[in-house]
């Protein structure tokens, strides 16, 4: 296939940007993806930042001819923890069928798609690019950035790889997506750590009050999140809605997890709560002695990151000041709590039935030779909310990961039947939109 071979090059750049010694490699990520758009006829700027840069390209045809603006990012998440990976994460490997590394599937893989699909294409097709360093991080920079050129992004239609199908082989239209609220929690007892004999018994220990304030956030019994407020803003899933839902294998489901239950809110299947419903995770937990052997204290210092994933009306600033004051409330005395926001995005929905989407379901059902379902997504993307609200032009969610690509994972995964069917979908699409107008 003419597309891998550029594809294993993209991926061997460790554009981790969450690791500032990383920071060149994410430039380099950028200057191979501004290279190969030129290549293929494009003008592109690269936009730099305070972390790290935008890339913004454009091939513009013909301005009665419509207007498409592919968005992707070329940021991946660090590797850790390496030792769990069959190959390196930035040396490519190909086993069965499937390139494995970090960052094929999240957005690379995807994103390469869009590239390869425009090699020879001769639909009469302006198309833009708005890529990103940043995605992994929480998209501080690029939100300012569309709103600060609302005119050089219009489009008619904004198309957008960076999420999954519904199963192997299933062609799928996402229209909606969770939104974001990702905190740090930190607690504070004892001005310095303290030996567990000399002072256990009278000093406060930040971890035994992070395990009571965790206790506290959810029923044990239901599932539901205690926060006040929290489900107050959370819009109904319409009857006319669920008929859009595929049929979700439970079985595969927890064979794929390795678990025996879904467990989750009560009163909800596991599709509706993966899509449709708000949830509260702890996403990490320190505090104390983490090595080897033993170090009997009691520690100054915990801490814990909770990750709020958001559906429709919910805003992400709303719920951090809800959870923020909830945790002020319980949290036992003695202690001193910081809550630090560190990103976020909002719950989005798009018309599963718009012109676009029609084109593009007409595509899939062309190249895959069945119609496509139609499915919400857990996940966030937080620029999408924007450009939905900056653009005003329909946007259309063309997953073509899988979801067990090992995604955030050791051993990512990205299957190459989707790449290029993927290619071909993107090809057929651009053709059906050009004849349209």
């Amino acid at each position: 296939m003419s597309a891998l071979e550029p594809l294993l090059e993209f991926l061997s750049i460790p554009s981790v940007s969450t690791d500032p010694t990383h920071k060149e490699d994410v430039r380099k990520a950028a200057l191979w993806l501004a290279e190969r758009l030129k290549e293929r006829g494009f003008y592109t700027e690269l936009h730099e930042t305070s972390l790290h840069p935008i890339l913004y390209a454009e091939r513009l045809l013909d301005p009665k001819a419509p207007t498409v603006l592919v968005y992707g990012h070329y940021d991946v998440q660090p590797p850790d923890p390496l030792e769990l990976w069959e190959s390196p994460p930035f040396s490519p490997t190909l086993r069965d069928g499937r390139v494995y590394a970090r960052g094929a599937s999240d957005d690379k893989g995807q994103l390469w798609a869009h590239v390869a699909a425009l090699e020879g294409l001769s639909a009469r097709v302006n198309v833009k690019f708005l890529v990103e360093g940043e995605e992994e991080i929480g998209s501080p920079n690029l939100l300012p950035f569309v709103r600060a050129h609302r005119e050089k992004l219009r489009a008619d239609v904004v198309l957008i790889s960076d999420g999954a199908m519904f199963a192997p082989h299933t062609p799928t239209l996402t229209y909606g997506l969770r939104g974001l609220c990702y905190l740090e929690v930190r607690l504070k007892g004892a001005r310095r750590d303290l030996h567990s004999g000399a002072f256990g018994g009278v000093a406060p220990n930040p971890i035994q009050a992070l395990g009571w304030i965790l206790a506290r956030l959810k029923d044990e019994e239901t599932g539901r999140v205690l926060i006040p407020g929290f489900y107050d803003r959370v819009r109904p899933v319409s009857e006319e809605e669920r008929r859009l839902w595929p049929p979700l294998d439970e079985a595969l489901l927890k064979g794929e997890l390795g678990v025996e239950a879904l467990p989750g809110e009560e009163g909800y299947t596991p599709l509706e709560r993966l899509w449709a419903r708000p949830t509260l995770d702890p996403n990490g937990i320190w505090g104390g002695y983490q090595g080897e052997g033993s170090k009997t204290v009691i520690p100054a210092e915990a801490g814990m990151k909770l990750s709020m994933r958001l559906v429709p009306d919910q805003d992400p600033e709303e719920v951090a000041s809800q959870v923020e004051a909830y945790l002020r409330e319980i949290c036992p005395p003695g202690y001193t709590l910081e809550v630090l926001r560190l990103h976020g995005g909002k719950p989005v929905l798009t018309d599963p039935h718009s012109p676009p989407m029609r084109l593009m379901a007409e595509a899939l059902e062309e190249v895959w030779g069945r119609p496509p379902v139609y499915a919400r997504e857990g996940g966030t993307i937080p620029v999408v909310a924007e450009l939905q609200e900056v653009l005003g032009a329909p946007i259309v969610l063309l997953g073509l990961g899988l979801p067990d690509d090992n995604l955030h994972a050791p051993n990512e995964k990205f299957d190459l039947v989707n790449l290029e069917k993927g290619i071909a979908v993107l090809r057929r699409f651009y053709g059906l939109l050009a004849g349209a107008r």
